[in-house]
């Protein structure tokens, strides 16, 4: 067997040996030790070389051998400590209930925690009960110990909170199940076979479920049931009626259907749903086109005797202004044209069933009651039945930006409850193109209660976005009046979970704050003040009790919002895109004065998205692990009116980028950030604009992480379920009428010219990719391609990918491991 050289010496052996004959050196009688010096002299050159090569790849593998054990103890250290963060729950929802006790009510409040062995969250039930004391407090009474809703996949009270529906979307072609609770018992549950409908959605979107006034009847929103699929064997094609089932056949695909994109792989077309609660009967709701997906279905009031009719939002498939017949990714996406219908509740009496048949076919037509909007969802009748209220996202649909400020609308409903085609729209609180200092930015909801009224039946009490801050708003439904009704010198940010009566529960946390449970409180108007006031108490709850860990760590944290000046506005820009913008600076408060912590500039996707003050997570281990953060809402983000946010399109690459560059400097020049230790984190638009800052900035960034990043424009148009968003975010607002599945080679050309991969031959910074594999907004194509290409140039590069994960990667064992990564990466790079 051949020996291998493993030491110097072993080299050193090899190479004294002789390799040719003696008589080659020469033909004399010279002493060969003499003609030998000279070799013998470069041998020990050649040793000592030998000798420092192996001492240099010795200390080499040491010193890898240490920093592999520093990586190690990191990934310990730091999971320990994100365990303590992942494992805080979170407050979803919440219900009130009317007691026959007087002042008592009862709460319900729905929390979720990550499940991280089961890879799953897992979502519980904590209940109370609400008592006003003499002394104009309030007492919560919560229950010993949590419920959990093992299987649950929603939970909807009826209106009087005498019943409990409890919705499980089976797995594996199971039926669906229903179940209805009374205080004390189950009283019905009913098994939903897939051949009726597939499963419940519940996703906040399409979602929706909503008993009727009488609470005999529950409309939802459900996936039709499966096309049948061609079925072969060995003889080719089996006719269709054969029922045969053995072995040698099997079912084919069929057509492929389109999807409504990210999130929604695999769901079928949603459509509308009625079931009888005491026989158990679901009724499919006909009469509704097939081209349209139906959503947030809600019963309209109806009077005694009349017919009952439900109200429901519309998209239709057929979108943009080519009318492709192609359903565009719709989640986050707020630019899809949509409307409110209504159409007459299927019965299911028999014999109400055979008197409706002689009635005029118009009393079954679906009707568009938004004809003259682009937009209309989460509609919601009034206590008294007499309006119909609901946001539009009409200039995101007009202007093709995926989200944009809101509006506010009501329709007058008729007293006899039928529908009216030609019903007058009522515009109640408009766009704001404009944000002055400080006054209302305009309307930015992610969702609406069920029931936002207060008791003078036309206030309705909703969450908005107030540039950096969330907020709590009341609005005047009549008048169109909106009141900030949160502490308006709180930078915390505040979200409502219910109403109990003329009272509000809601969540208020910050970047530094933990979530704690408020009760607003309406103070009665005193005599010549025009507007009200609100006391806002703390409810002590078991969700209060943190962890004694977190709870040492929050307070060495401080956070404040920073104006940013825009630079070099230039004159064509208008007043709004001309306001400063804002940027959320957390540090600690122990750090030593004139030293700074390293920092991280934390970015938002969208880019039409925002990042307000309400506490997170990943950004509170991120901050308890050395950091100090800069969370930029650059130009285009929400919350700072239409101006802003419509300055952006057709720009990203250039005004994006120099909004977070003149962050960064803005903030240097305050001494809050050390120019030497900066890194970079963003996903999906965030992590375009990481990409970018490495590219146009390589001196800059000692470390950057990009999750799902947009690099390519080019590449992701062609795979992506938003392609229209390619368009209009490189192209302007006119993108929208460009938009084609066959790009022309000069979009083809501005697509790359405005990505992050035009940069990549000039980035140094160390970089980590986190990207998943299920991602139809942003593919994995899109980040490997870069990343690969980085390492093809010899930037340090690492990357990791999931298999099962989406856009969002918020699985919770997925979730974990990227942050982790993430601060394992920066300590690394970035000290």
């Amino acid at each position: 067997m051949t020996k291998l050289c493993n030491t110097a010496s072993d080299w050193c052996a090899c190479w004294l040996r002789p390799r040719f004959p003696y008589s080659i050196y020469s033909p004399r009688s010279t002493p060969v030790t003499l003609r030998a010096r000279p070799f013998f002299r470069s041998t020990k050159k050649l040793l000592r070389l030998l000798n420092m090569d192996v001492s240099r790849t010795m200390a080499q593998k040491e010193a890898l051998a240490v920093s592999d054990a520093t990586v190690e103890e990191e990934y310990a250290s730091q999971s320990k400590l994100l365990l303590e963060f992942i494992n805080i729950p979170s407050i979803d929802k919440a219900w009130t209930f009317k007691s026959d006790k007087g002042n008592v009510s009862q709460a319900m409040v729905s929390i979720s925690q990550a499940n991280l062995l089961a890879n799953k969250k897992r979502k519980y039930i904590l209940s109370a009960h609400i008592s006003e004391e003499s002394n104009h407090s309030v007492s919560f009474q919560w229950a010993t110990f949590p419920v959990e809703m093992a299987g649950v996949s929603v939970i909807v009270p009826s209106p009087s909170g005498s019943k409990l529906l409890l919705v499980k979307n089976q797995e594996n072609g199971l039926p669906t199940q229903f179940e209805i609770w009374s205080s004390s018992q189950l009283q019905k549950e009913i098994h939903i076979p897939q051949s009726i409908h597939g499963s419940v959605y519940t996703d906040g979107w399409f979602e929706g479920i909503s008993w009727n006034s009488n609470e005999t009847r529950v409309a939802y929103v459900a996936e039709e049931p499966s096309q049948s699929k061609p079925v072969f064997d060995g003889s080719g094609y089996k006719k269709e009626g054969s029922v045969d089932k053995d072995c040698g056949s099997w079912k084919g695909q069929g057509d492929w259907e389109e999807t409504w994109g990210e999130t929604y792989s695999g769901k079928r077309q949603p459509a509308l749903f009625v079931i009888d609660i005491y026989s158990g009967d679901v009724r499919a709701v006909e009469g509704i086109e097939k081209s349209l997906s139906v959503g947030q279905v809600v019963w309209a009031p109806s009077t005694q005797g009349s017919h009952q009719y439900l109200v429901f939002v519309g998209w239709s498939s057929e979108t943009g202004p080519q009318k492709v017949a192609r359903k565009l990714g719709i989640k986050y996406c707020y630019n899809r044209p949509c409307a409110l219908y209504t159409i007459r509740a299927p019965v299911h009496e028999p014999e109400a069933e055979l008197s409706l048949k002689n009635n005029a076919a118009e009393d079954f037509a679906l009707v568009n009651l938004t004809q003259g909007i682009s937009s209309a969802f989460f509609p919601v009748f009034s206590l008294d039945g007499k309006f119909l209220v609901f946001l539009s996202a009409k200039s995101a649909v007009d202007t093709g930006v995926h989200c944009a400020t809101e509006s506010l609308h009501r329709i007058d409903w008729s007293i006899d409850g039928k529908p009216c085609p030609s019903s007058n729209i009522v515009d109640l609180v408009p766009v704001v193109m404009c944000a002055e200092d400080g006054a209302f930015p305009g309307l930015y909801c992610s969702s609406l209660l069920n029931k936002p009224w207060l008791s003078d039946g036309c206030t309705m009490i909703l969450s908005s976005v107030w540039g950096s801050i969330r907020v709590i708003l009341s609005v005047d439904v009549l008048s169109g009046k909106v009141s900030r009704i949160s502490p308006a010198d709180s930078c915390s940010s505040w979200n409502v979970l219910t109403l109990d009566g003329d009272n509000i529960i809601a969540v208020s946390s910050s970047l530094i704050h933990l979530p704690q449970i408020k009760y607003g409180c309406l103070i009665e108007k005193k005599e010549g003040i025009s507007s009200v006031s609100w006391n806002w108490m703390d409810v002590s709850s078991p969700l209060s009790q943190y962890s004694e860990k977190v709870r040492s760590l929050m307070p060495s944290l401080q956070f404040k919002i920073l104006k940013i000046p825009v630079r070099g506005a230039s004159d064509d820009l208008t007043r709004g895109a001309k306001n400063p913008f804002e940027a959320i600076y957390v540090s600690s408060n122990s750090q030593e004065h004139g030293s700074c912590n390293p920092v991280i500039v934390i970015l938002h996707g969208g880019p039409h998205s925002v990042s307000v003050t309400s506490f997170s997570k990943p950004l509170a281990f991120l901050s308890s692990i050395g950091y100090n953060l800069l969370i930029v809402n650059y130009r285009g983000s929400l919350g700072f009116g239409e101006e802003a946010l419509q300055s952006l399109p057709g720009k990203v690459g250039s005004q994006d980028v120099s909004d977070v560059l003149t962050a960064i400097d803005h903030a240097i020049e305050m001494g809050l950030v050390d120019p030497s230790k900066i890194a970079v984190l963003g996903g999906s638009h965030g992590g375009f604009l990481t990409t970018h800052l490495i590219g146009q900035e390589p001196d800059r960034f000692a470390a950057a992480a990009a999750r799902n990043p947009v690099c390519n424009l080019a590449l992701m148009t062609g795979t992506t379920d938003i392609p229209d968003w390619c368009f209009v975010e490189a192209c302007g607002t006119e993108g929208k009428n460009y938009f084609t599945e066959a790009p022309l080679v000069e979009h083809i050309n501005l697509f790359y010219s405005k990505s992050p991969v035009s940069y990549l031959s000039k980035v140094k910074t160390p970089t980590l990719f986190l990207l998943g594999a299920q991602d139809l907004r942003v593919p994995v194509s899109n980040g490997l391609q870069y990343a690969r290409a980085l390492k093809e140039k010899g930037t340090k590069v690492k990357i990791i990918v999931f298999p099962n994960d989406v856009h969002a990667i918020d699985r919770p064992q997925s979730d974990f491991e990227s942050f982790l990564n993430i601060g394992v990466w920066f300590k690394k790079y970035c000290k």
